[in-house]
């Protein structure tokens, strides 16, 4: 098993990229995450989704670039 550490996107973000370095970290596609989020937060109320989200922001270190986070793209990279 790899050490892998949790960045926060750089490359493939929407807003500061927690989901879609979570994504990378987890090994999935970064919409999933994304959809999943959207739908838990709506169907809590939405606030303690945004909160959430600002505190994994101020947490999570970016990547600045050096990693590779687009998930979608690891199979064809080894090829």
């Amino acid at each position: 098993m790899k050490n892998k550490k949790l960045y926060r996107s750089t490359n493939n973000k929407m807003l500061s990229g927690v989901c879609a370095g979570f994504a990378d970290f987890i090994g999935i596609d970064p919409t999933i995450v994304r959809v999943i989020y959207a739908l838990v937060s709506f169907f809590t109320g939405g606030f303690p989704g945004v909160i959430i989200y600002i505190m994994l922001a101020i947490i999570i270190p970016e990547d600045n670039g050096m990693i590779d986070t687009d998930a979608t793209n690891h199979d064809e990279e080894e090829k």
